[in-house]
């Protein structure tokens, strides 16, 4: 299912949701010592765990990903996701490092877009609303600096929303999904609570987002920044009825005010065309077959 890189690959991030799956898909080494994972805001300790590692390829995911937290924490989200990037590319420059290296970036970069400018492509300028935001198209020009002044072949992805089993709860299908469970199991009354569902987003099975980013890191072009998206454009609304839906689950839908965020973007959908141009990758998983996925494995989880 997964191209197979014959090198050594280091994933950063590899408990997160798509370091899970690259892990169980995989040969791949982590960032970790004998004293457990490494934090990359310790810079020498981090330099010191590359060196024994040694890798070929490197997929950076470690990020503070979670955008609520991000104006709660914005210090800590820039320490994590910008500075941590700096000293993870420090640290292979100082042990030696000339291979490929794959940052995983954000759809959030490119903030607020107007309704004619979608599908969203690469040459839209960016526009962070978010300190999750700013923090990842830092690292992304960051990357590119290293890619232009270092022996590095550093490709970046602007990754959109991706969904699938196993995906932590604070994120708003898989938090739909577990509430629709417990109803469904009588844990619950029939009530599910929401922030702003009429927005749209461009949704995408994390199994295609780890195989787009396999092929990236093998075919990306040095320097260059790949949407990973589906290019389907999905109201929040539609999803929660289609989860009901699945789930034969009937349930009153109520907004609540502690779930709306601040700069919101009404309407995204991005546009995959280079990826699929340079790679060859399609997708393999339908939404329906993603949300039925998700369902299941919270009904597992309940259990």
């Amino acid at each position: 299912m997964f191209p197979r890189i014959a090198m050594k690959l280091l994933v950063t991030g590899s408990d997160g949701f798509v370091g899970s799956l690259i892990k169980r898909e995989r040969a791949c080494v982590v960032l970790a010592d004998d004293g457990g994972n490494v934090d990359l805001r310790d810079a020498d300790r981090l330099r010191r765990a590359i060196a024994r590692i040694a890798p070929d390829a490197v997929i950076h995911l470690a990020a503070q990903s979670f955008v609520p937290e991000s104006f709660a924490r914005p210090r800590e989200t820039y320490e994590i996701n910008f500075f941590g990037t700096l000293n993870l590319l420090e640290a292979l420059k100082a042990t030696g490092f000339a291979g490929r290296f794959l940052f995983v970036g954000s759809g959030d970069s490119y903030g607020l877009v107007a309704p004619d400018e979608l599908p969203i492509d690469e040459a839209q300028p960016l526009r962070p609303r978010s300190p999750y935001a700013v923090s990842k198209a830092a690292a992304e020009a960051l990357c590119y600096q290293w890619s232009q002044s270092e022996a590095f072949a550093i490709v970046m992805t602007r990754s959109f929303n991706h969904i699938g089993p196993g995906q932590s709860e604070r994120f708003v299908v898989s938090d739909f999904a577990r509430q629709v469970v417990e109803i469904r199991k009588g844990l619950r009354p029939p009530l599910i609570r929401t922030g702003d569902i009429d927005v749209t987003r461009d949704f995408t099975d994390v199994r295609d987002v780890v195989q787009a980013y396999l092929l990236l890191l093998e075919q990306g072009s040095r320097g260059e920044v790949y949407n990973v998206c589906s290019g389907s454009e999905q109201s929040v609304r539609d999803v929660l009825m289609r989860l009901l839906q699945l789930a034969g689950v009937e349930a009153t839908v109520e907004q609540d005010p502690l779930r709306l965020r601040s700069a919101e973007q009404r309407r995204i959908c991005g546009s995959p065309r280079k990826v699929e141009r340079d790679t060859g990758w399609a997708r393999r998983y339908s939404l329906d077959t993603s949300l039925a996925d998700i369902l299941d494995d919270w009904e597992a989880k309940l259990s």
